[in-house]
């Protein structure tokens, strides 16, 4: 990607590694900072071109356009996560790395990307630790108090099949443990509801069983058991949100400390038990590489809060 500069006015040109973005997710990613609203405002008012047109959002760019950008001022917010980088702070330990892809461990408590009233996230801290990067883009995601295995492409070739793969559940396994309350009653089983995502008065997202959601299907292996509590190894067969919280809690056996969907009675004990967060954890994700066709078989191990629980139960 080349940039040229007139009159406080930018000409991006695409190159090969860039092409296929849509236009207004092309804008987000050079316009830091700048709401939405107003990236789509700019582009129904004519002031971004492409090859000196008028071009909708949804156009794919491809290799040789020239893009123009206005010129855009914008009121950011703070940005902390290149001192946090540099201080070591957040550690984001790295699982795989080469040249089309990066797999990290994501810790607990750290968002994938900023937004929602942070500053920062993973992706925002990757890019602050390699400022030379040409390109870091998130593959997939997870939610915040989740821990394990997060997918970063280094190149949109890489990124573009890595999502064709997610598309196709078949291609991609993708194993949590998870410790629920109770015991789980099947060594293996099937669960299987429909989804609807919905926002709470307060505006938080949520997600609850319904006739009118989406198909989601999690299988569920029975690892451990202990007392009054069940360690899962669930694999997904769809990528939902929040769908392995909400067909464990449906399934009478919510996962100990989740704060959404979980027994408050039971989570309040938690903390003096020694467990302080969600126990859900994305630990095993199996695929072809996107690239070269070789098998990757990744693992992240369960972070230390999380075994040392695990070993009081034992």
């Amino acid at each position: 990607m080349t940039e040229t500069s007139k009159a406080s006015v930018t000409f991006i040109e695409i190159t090969e590694e860039t092409a296929g973005q849509r236009l207004d997710n092309f804008l987000l990613r050079h316009l830091k900072g700048v709401p939405k609203s107003h990236v789509y405002r700019i582009v129904r008012a004519g002031e971004v071109r492409v090859n000196k047109g008028r071009a909708d959002v949804t156009r794919k760019l491809e290799a040789g356009d020239v893009v123009r950008v206005p010129p855009v001022r914008v009121a950011e917010k703070p940005d902390n996560a290149p001192a946090l980088a540099a201080s070591g702070q957040v550690e984001l330990p790295i699982l795989f790395e080469d040249d089309a892809l990066i797999a990290i461990n994501k810790p607990s408590g750290v968002a994938v990307h900023g937004g929602s009233g942070l500053s920062f996230g993973v992706i925002e801290l990757l890019r602050a630790q390699r400022p030379q990067a040409k390109f870091l883009e998130l593959v997939h995601r997870l939610d915040r108090d989740t821990s394990g295995i997060l997918l970063v492409a280094k190149k949109r070739s890489a990124l573009v099949k890595l999502h064709e793969m997610l598309r196709d559940n078949h291609q991609i396994d993708k194993r949590y443990l998870a410790l629920v309350q109770g015991v789980w009653p099947e060594p293996r089983s099937h669960v299987k509801f429909k989804l609807l995502k919905y926002e709470t008065p307060d505006g938080e997202r949520r997600v609850k069983k319904s006739a009118d959601g989406l198909t989601s299907h999690t299988v569920v292996n029975r690892r451990q058991t202990f007392a009054d509590a069940s360690l899962l190894e669930c694999e997904l067969k769809t990528g939902r949100t929040h769908q392995i919280r909400v067909h464990l809690a449906e399934s009478g056996h919510p996962i100990l400390g989740d704060d959404k969907y979980g027994d408050p009675a039971i989570n309040r004990l938690l903390p003096r038990a020694g467990l302080r967060r969600l126990f859900l954890h994305a630990w095993r994700l199996t695929l072809i590489h996107p690239l070269s066709g070789d098998k990757l078989q990744l693992e992240a191990p369960l972070a230390k809060e999380l075994q040392t629980y695990l070993d009081t139960l034992n």
